[in-house]
């Protein structure tokens, strides 16, 4: 007899996970639906945690070697391979891990491909399975590219798994990814050579401020990392001798011993059949309303499937946000919006760079008066201590004095977001976040707050 559940998840990552123990935790029978023979999602497996193994060393080497003849003698060297190693021991751990953590539990694990026959009917390779509510959880995969042999290109998950860097890479695509990925290359590669971020568009991390992203590529220039916009990719193609030739329109072939899809990910919903069901949907993924419902009343979407925003915060967010309103809705209780208004981003990028709420491109678009405090290549202590250069930032402010949007290019630029997402949330002005802030310990990055927020006080309006 096929077992009948209360709710059942497409998708072992950290949305789908997360919303699984909250609803099981909630009374309710749940099952996880995943196909893919190594379940725990990108996060875990290739991802932010994965990454983070590079980066924590990567970091390391930037910092010794803007403080040679500052109190170091000798810069460290990176080890890309031992740097593997050390992540490896992580990401081994973690399918089987997730499954059994599942069934520990109480929560089924059924492993095959989820599809809507219709409206009412969700199979699992092609056998009904039987649930009142579906949560789609099913993340993303990299965006197809345009271009002739665009499958030579390593992935990200390709990239991190490497047992050695080769020396010429090139990364298409001017997001997230290539620039985190060219940092930990340039700093553990093993160098002689640029590493190279291609981009279609006329400058890189286009939803980023401008003027920071300027900042940061001339930053990144520093480490040997090149940034080139407006790039045409034609082919790609492989030697004989090993290795690829790029073919860019209007310009000479560029070599590489490795090409690296970095031109971001698409929501992974093909395999679905969503239209069988009425579930709308556009290619920024799921379309969902504040309490993460579908246009199907019984199907909620989360993470990186749904069209909101790629992050595994927000995902995390989003699980737990559709949890509740599935026990809400089941208790006849009002469901609860999911708050969008303050989500950092962050690039681990060395310098960091921090971003939340708006740019000023964004505010002048929508007509939205604003005053800024912005500073650049800041000499204050806490960077001329570690040597770092491209130090800045740019915090927005609304005639309310009420904080529309901060930018900062700092290391330890987590603390700085942190501290004004909170302030966004509690709907602080800026003198309130400032007086907060004179008794952050001292001296640090969050204590040089004081000095960026001086200017935008109210009686310095």
């Amino acid at each position: 007899m096929p077992q009948d559940y209360d709710v059942v998840i497409i998708g072992s990552g950290t949305a789908g996970q997360t919303a699984a123990y909250d609803l099981m935790e909630g009374g309710l029978k749940v099952a996880v639906v995943d196909s893919s023979d190594r379940p725990g999602g990108t996060c875990a497996l290739s991802g932010c945690q994965p990454k983070k193994f590079y980066y924590e060393i990567a970091e390391t080497v930037a910092r010794g070697r803007h403080l040679l003849g500052k109190g170091i003698e000798t810069a460290p060297r990176g080890s890309w391979a031992q740097a593997r190693a050390q992540k490896n021991t992580f990401t081994a751990k973690i399918p089987e891990g997730a499954v059994q953590g599942l069934k520990a539990a109480g929560i089924d694990f059924l492993r095959g491909r989820a599809r809507y026959r219709d409206a009412e009917t969700l199979t699992v390779d092609g056998r009904p399975l039987k649930a009142r509510y579906h949560v789609l959880a099913t993340g993303a995969s990299p965006m197809p590219l345009p271009f002739d042999g665009s499958h030579h290109l390593a992935t990200s998950d390709q990239f991190l798994d490497l047992e050695d860097l080769p020396r010429r890479l090139v990364f298409v695509g001017g997001g997230f990814i290539s620039f985190e990925f060219a940092h930990f290359a340039a700093r553990l590669g093993p160098g002689a050579a640029p590493v190279r971020i291609l981009e279609a568009a006329p400058r890189p991390l286009g939803p980023f401020d401008a003027e920071m992203v300027a900042l940061l590529v001339a930053a990144s220039a520093e480490e040997g990392i090149e940034v080139q916009s407006s790039v045409t990719i034609e082919a790609v193609t492989p030697r004989s001798q090993g290795g690829f030739t790029i073919s860019i329109a209007g310009e000479q072939p560029l070599e590489a011993d490795l090409v690296v899809h970095g031109a971001g990910r698409i929501p992974a919903i093909e395999d679905l059949n969503l239209d069988a069901a009425g579930i709308a949907h556009t290619r920024r993924g799921i379309t969902v309303g504040t309490h993460l419902r579908t246009s199907h009343p019984r199907v909620f979407a989360i993470g990186d499937c749904a069209a909101t925003v790629q992050l595994a915060r927000v995902a995390d967010a989003e699980g737990h946000a559709a949890a509740w309103n599935i026990l809400a809705d089941l208790g006849g209780k009002a469901l609860s919006d999911l708050d969008y208004r303050a989500i950092p981003f962050l690039l681990f990028t060395y310098p960091q760079y921090a971003m939340i709420g708006k740019t000023e491109d964004a505010l002048r678009k929508a007509g939205i008066r604003y005053r800024k405090s912005t500073g650049s290549r800041l000499a204050w202590p806490t960077y001329r201590r570690v040597g770092l250069g491209h130090a800045a930032y740019k915090i927005l402010v609304g005639d309310d004095q009420r904080i529309l949007g901060a930018h900062f290019l700092s290391d330890n630029a987590t603390g700085l977001a942190n501290t004004i997402k909170d302030a966004m949330l509690a709907d602080l002005t800026v003198d309130q976040l400032h007086r907060q802030s004179i008794m952050t310990p001292y001296p640090s990055r969050e204590s040089d707050l004081i000095y960026m927020l001086a200017p935008l006080l109210a009686n310095n309006g």
